[in-house]
């Protein structure tokens, strides 16, 4: 089956599962009034991969069927930035707002199946071969895949990691005749109601004795007694003048609930198999999802970019604090767009013929990232000012007594028509003030960890061979 349209994919969205928004337990995710943006602009981003085949669509190497080129195993430079295409066209639907589109999770599994000699060890070469399976089946049905993979916090005196006994988080409990049964919870389900199923794998490694919560697989979303509750949605009215963002881009998180759920054999990637888990996330797979999460950084920030400019623009703002705000923001958008290309440009196969990135210029994005953003909302906020609460509605504009008085007195600068102003103080309202812009600026500061987690663990990714021998050229030298 080759790559999906959004209609295809909206029809996969109607089968069953539990998921609970508010007090309600969704009949149907694709027109519940909380979800049915969102679910159609994700149908568009299946859409769009075919109206700019070029770039989003590759050929499978064995079938030769069309497939999503962010499910490609990149074996060379040239893959790479091919990929970039596809993942830059994709993160530019949402301008970077939709954190976990489909690609995310196609671009981990790419990697996982790149480099199935990282999931062998320690004796782990039947879960391994089941993985590069699932890829297969991940990208020639263009399933949409999400992730659930932090343990819940209960008790940070105890640890973020659970020890044995901990009835909290996710474990294996029994085999079964056809597989593993799991139960416990785990954070956070980003894009789970418009998944079609649901992958476990590790994040941060285990204590010794901790062998139970040392599993991995992929389920259905339907699998019984699987539960996802749903935070308050901040999905506004399908009104796009009014909510141009939130209208369409809450992708929606999820704490995610194993009521027992039966695990298939052939879906289980690790199982109990602590060494394994604790390994395999340390080598390949940072530099190779890390170019997808930081497209979509840079697509993001060169959005704020542009959103500042026309509110500049909108009120004719040419003061110099004004502009020295603005090229703040274009700052963060360059060097998060430099440190992109130079992570490509050092691309290196990194075992078995898998290529993926540099990871220097992509940590350093990780760890930086988290403090970039909530001040580009910052200064958005401060550029608006009270500009961003005059902004009548698409209902006001369209009552005969109101729109002549609106066009009267809230034009913009330089005969800029009041529609358009508003447009503009709209649009970054729902960019950095919106309920749609607070869940995704907490969602920013935590992305792949927060900045201080990651600033403090820099030498964990770093090569600090050439600073020592800069320094070493005066600490050496002879009395």
């Amino acid at each position: 089956m080759p790559a999906r349209t959004g209609e295809q994919f909206l029809k996969g969205l109607r089968g069953a599962r539990e998921v609970w928004v508010g007090g309600d337990r969704v009949a149907d995710v694709v027109d519940h009034p909380a979800l049915t943006g969102a679910a159609h602009a994700l149908a568009e981003v299946f859409d769009l991969q075919h109206r700019h085949a070029d770039e989003c669509l590759i050929d499978d190497p064995e079938t030769g069927e069309k497939i999503a080129a962010s499910h490609m195993i990149p074996r060379s430079r040239a893959d790479l930035e091919r990929r970039h295409k596809a993942l830059r066209r994709v993160a530019e639907y949402s301008v970077g707002l939709m954190g976990r589109t489909p690609d995310y999770m196609n671009v981990t599994y790419a990697g996982f199946a790149g480099r199935p000699d990282e999931w062998g060890v320690n004796g782990n070469e039947e879960g391994a071969a089941r993985l590069v399976a699932y890829q297969k089946f991940l990208a020639r049905h263009d399933i949409s895949l999400t992730h659930t993979i932090v343990h819940p916090t209960i008790d940070k005196a105890r640890g973020d990691s659970p020890k044995a006994g901990d009835p909290h988080s996710l474990r294996k409990v029994a085999d079964t005749e056809h597989g593993i049964v799991v139960r416990g919870a785990r954070i956070l389900a980003t894009l789970a109601p418009f998944a079609d199923e649901i992958a476990v794998y590790p994040a941060a490694p285990l204590p010794e004795g901790a062998d139970d919560f040392a599993v991995s697989f992929c389920v259905p979303m339907s699998a019984p007694g699987l539960k996802f509750i749903c935070r308050d949605s901040v999905s506004a009215s399908s009104n796009r003048f009014d909510h141009p963002l939130s209208s369409r881009f809450d992708e929606q998180d999820a704490f995610v609930i194993f009521d027992d759920v039966e695990v298939p054999r052939d879906r289980v990637f690790i199982d109990r198999n602590l060494t394994t888990y604790n390994t395999v996330m340390k080598t390949s797979w940072p530099p190779n999802i890390q170019q997808q999460t930081m497209i979509r950084a840079a697509t993001k920030l060169e959005f704020a970019w542009g959103v500042a400019l026309r509110m500049a623009e909108a009120i004719n703002a040419a003061d110099p604090e004004t502009q020295r705000m603005i090229g703040e923001i274009w700052t963060y958008a360059e060097f998060t767009r430099s440190a992109v290309l130079a992570a490509e440009a050092g691309a290196r196969d990194w075992g078995m013929g898998f290529w993926a990135c540099d990871q220097r210029p992509l940590h350093a994005l990780r760890a930086t990232l988290p403090l970039w953003f909530p001040r580009v909302n910052e200064i958005i906020r401060l550029i608006g000012s009270h500009n961003l609460f005059a902004t009548p509605t698409a209902a006001q504009f369209a009552d005969p007594s109101l729109r002549p008085l609106i066009d009267r007195y809230l034009p913009g600068a330089k005969d800029m028509p009041a529609e358009q102003r508003v447009r503009v103080f709209r649009l970054a309202w729902d960019y950095a003030g919106s309920a749609l812009a607070s869940r995704n600026e907490q969602y920013e500061r935590f992305y792949l960890a927060s900045s201080a987690r990651n600033l403090a663990r820099h030498l964990a990714f770093t090569d600090r061979t050439g600073a020592d021998r800069l320094v070493d050229r005066f600490l050496n030298e002879p009395l």
